[in-house]
Formats: structure tokens, C-alpha cells, sequence
């Protein structure tokens, strides 16, 4: 394996590399829209649970463990978010309807997401394995080229070699 099939093997590892950062996002897109879809549905669930001729005295979270008591007129509305920090009036009905639309499109947007993470897991899986196998080849063609040279070495008939001063001479 030469230096292009080295830089091949880069390539594949920095491919590999980007495609699972693309997975932790993806994972962290899915698990915010999660969240997003459990709050609609504990909102349609309170919705639901007023009851058509109204209520009173009802007990409505304003966040941090603090609950306002009110009275829900029967044909008290809901004000909810259209978009954009838009926030018009509805009926429970149409209140109802928007959020159940919302949590359908959301829905589908997760599954469309956890389609996306399964095909860039089936790729970082192909990419992995062929990030391996190169490695296993170069490792392969190193220890042949250092088998070779090993071989080559021991063919060649060593000389020796004598310290200046050493070798005998006719006078001795």
C-alpha cells in the first residue's frame, strides 16, 4: 500500500468521524422534538381534562411547582403559540386540533430523523469496516516488505570486520 492508499485510509477515517458527529446531532434533534411532543401532549391531556361546561377553582401550573387557582368559563378559550411568538386566542377545540396536528408533524419528523440516523449508522458500519480492512492490508504489506528485507539481509554474506591494529600480520 502506497502513500495514495494512506490517504484513502485518512479519507475513510475522517469520514467516519464526521458521519458520527452527524449521528450525535441527530440523536440530540430527536430527544429535543421528543420533548417538545411530550409537553403538547400533556397540554392536549389538560385540555382534555376541562370539562365542557367549565370548571372551578382549577389548579393551572405556571412552571417551577407554583399553580394558580382560576375559574375555566365553559366556553373559556386557550391561548397558544401560532408561530413566530405569535400568540392568538382559540377555542379548546381548535386549541386541541392545532396541537394534535403539531404532534403528528413532529412525529414525523422523528421518524423521518431516526430514518436519517439508521442510514448514516449503516454507512459509519461500511466505513468502518473498510477503514479495517485497509489497515489489516498495510499492515499485511509492512510485515511482508520487513520479511523481505529480513531475508535479504541474511542472504548476504557477512564480512568481518577487524579494529585497525587488530589483524595479524607475517611478523607475528
Amino acid at each position: 500500500m502506497g502513500n495514495t492508499d494512506r490517504a484513502e485510509l485518512q479519507r475513510i477515517a475522517d469520514l467516519v468521524e464526521t458521519n458520527r458527529e452527524r449521528l450525535q446531532n441527530i440523536e440530540s434533534q430527536v430527544v429535543r422534538l421528543e420533548e417538545v411532543r411530550q409537553e403538547q401532549a400533556r397540554a392536549i391531556m389538560a385540555l382534555k381534562a376541562i370539562p365542557e361546561s367549565g370548571a372551578n377553582d382549577a389548579m393551572i401550573p405556571l412552571g417551577g411547582g407554583v399553580q394558580i387557582i382560576a375559574d375555566i368559563p365553559s366556553e373559556g378559550g386557550a391561548v397558544i403559540d401560532i408561530g413566530s411568538g405569535i400568540q392568538a386566542e382559540k377555542t379548546r377545540e381548535e386549541a386541541l386540533e392545532l396541537l394534535s396536528s403539531r404532534n403528528e408533524e413532529l412525529i414525523r419528523l422523528m421518524d423521518s430523523l431516526k430514518s436519517e440516523f439508521d442510514d448514516t449508522e449503516k454507512l459509519v458500519i461500511e466505513l468502518a469496516s473498510q477503514f479495517n480492512e485497509g489497515i489489516d492490508e498495510l499492515q499485511a504489506e509492512e510485515s511482508e516488505s520487513t520479511d523481505s528485507t529480513t531475508q535479504e539481509s541474511e542472504n548476504r554474506p557477512r564480512r568481518r570486520r577487524r579494529k585497525r591494529g587488530t589483524e595479524f600480520t607475517l611478523d607475528d
